[in-house]
């Protein structure tokens, strides 16, 4: 019995290929105006507000290559759900991607390991050796600093979450 196909939203940075399994998109997004974060890591491209939430926003360009995302007409903001801890209430998270505009179809198992141990960047996943596609998993994306930045605990109140929940 062969393996249910997922889909994939597909960006790129620094000329490499990256896939968001499109389960964990909430919304695609034109790029919206940002309030930058006060001593954020450079990654971290602000917040702006949306249907009445403060939603942080990563840079994506900037945390895989580096380099902040060019702006370009494909260069999309994507929401995706974002779980704080991997469990509990999905909050949304922002994306900067670039040539955010196409989506593959494909089976996970053709996503393959590459024999790199990425302990670093968490959230890089395996490659599809057609089209060099590689996964990026949202849940891994914040390391659990980053992850108290951006979705701080209300005090006093279990499960909570702060202005952007």
């Amino acid at each position: 019995m062969s393996e249910a196909s997922k889909l994939f939203l597909l960006f790129s940075s620094g000329g490499a290929r990256y896939g968001l399994e499109a389960g964990e998109v909430a919304e695609v997004l034109a790029l919206r105006r940002l309030r930058p974060l006060a001593l954020a890591p450079s990654w971290v491209a602000g917040i702006f507000s949306h249907r009445g939430s403060l939603v942080p926003v990563l840079d994506l360009g900037a945390l895989l290559t580096g380099q902040a995302a060019a702006i370009r007409t494909s260069t999309r903001m994507v929401l995706v759900h974002y779980r704080r801890g991997g469990a509990g209430p999905a909050h949304l998270l922002g994306l900067i991607a670039e040539q955010a505009s196409e989506t593959l179809r494909c089976a996970p198992a053709e996503f393959r390991d590459y024999g790199l141990d990425n302990q670093g960047a968490p959230y890089l996943g395996p490659v599809r050796p057609q089209g060099l596609v590689q996964w990026v998993r949202v849940q891994d994306l914040l390391s659990a600093e980053a992850e108290a930045l951006l979705f701080p605990l209300v005090p006093g109140v279990p499960g909570a979450q702060g202005p952007s929940a």
